[in-house]
């Protein structure tokens, strides 16, 4: 009888932990648009970040020459970003996987067709991933992906330039992809490119959006559009994006502490849950966001 109560009490506190699970995440961390933002190695050597996105390669397509834009960082035109390569390399020897991202708020970049979008993939690999080239702008290291942070322009073809890229992990490395897309769902540049389920993590922009982001004492619109995206999207995992500061976006800044005593606590139920976003490096250095939510997360 004493063996029957241990073993339904056992059974009964296994399906209240299922019930109530809650899972671990990363923080994703984009890097490259402050040069006051310290180096790639002291990035990652802070032990905070599992993901990190440099930012950002903001022309491309349609018979652009790509280009890189760093800020403050480095100068690509006179070959000057090589040296990031020892900070990709650094933060890899740590676990931390470097996608580059591409596009962003300010640029110049479409893709103008399928071929089109075969020839971005096709400079992304050589340039930046497993390929070869004699011009590659961060040096010879081998970035882990591409992150697709597309707010300009054409919507059409970057399901095209997904396929492209996913293909390449067939020459044995993969080729990780990820997404950065605004929180109404569905994103008007990203949806094609997320439909086709090739995506790792896709850290979706829960600001500069009052329809779907965090309001003074008001989280119900940020969950209703979580659960949305986690029911909707075939991705490995959704990711929270949220901004580091105040001053890092034009609305939608959650105080940690909120997020991890109200948000974190419903989100994390979801088996989708991967962790948080932040922009960005430069920041969580003023801050000290993700220092504050590192042990909720």
């Amino acid at each position: 009888m004493a063996r029957i109560l241990v073993s339904s009490l056992f059974f009964l506190v296994s399906v209240a932990a299922l019930i109530g699970a809650s899972h671990a995440g990363g923080i994703a961390i984009y890097w490259g648009q402050n040069g006051n933002e310290g180096t790639l190695e002291a990035t990652c050597a802070t032990g905070r970040y599992a993901y990190v996105n440099i930012a950002f390669l903001n022309q491309f397509g349609s018979g652009r020459t790509p280009g890189i834009n760093l800020a403050g960082h480095c100068n690509p035109a006179s070959n000057g970003c090589a040296s990031v390569s020892n900070g990709i390399r650094s933060c890899q020897s740590r676990g931390v996987k470097v996608m580059l991202s591409i596009g962003g708020g300010a640029g110049s970049y479409s893709l103008a067709s399928q071929a089109d979008a075969r020839n971005v993939a096709d400079y992304l690999w050589n340039n930046f991933l497993g390929g070869s080239s004699s011009s590659r702008p961060l040096g010879s290291a081998v970035l882990d992906g591409i992150d697709f942070d597309i707010e300009l322009g054409s919507t059409q073809h970057y399901d095209d330039l997904a396929r492209a890229l996913s293909a390449y992990s067939s020459r044995g490395r993969k080729v990780y992809l990820t997404a950065a897309p605004q929180c109404p769902f569905p994103d008007s540049h990203l949806g094609a490119a997320l439909n086709t389920g090739l995506f790792d993590n896709v850290w979706v922009q829960f600001y500069n959006n009052p329809q779907c982001q965090y309001t003074s004492g008001n989280i119900n619109n940020l969950v209703n559009s979580w659960n949305r995206w986690t029911s909707s999207i075939n991705a490995g995992k959704i990711f929270l994006g949220l901004p580091a500061a105040p001053a890092a976006a034009g609305s939608g800044y959650t105080q940690p502490n909120v997020l991890t005593s109200q948000i974190l606590p419903v989100i994390k139920k979801s088996s989708k849950y991967g962790g948080v976003m932040l922009w960005s490096k430069y920041y969580d250095d003023q801050t000290g966001y993700s220092a504050s939510i590192i042990g909720s997360v």
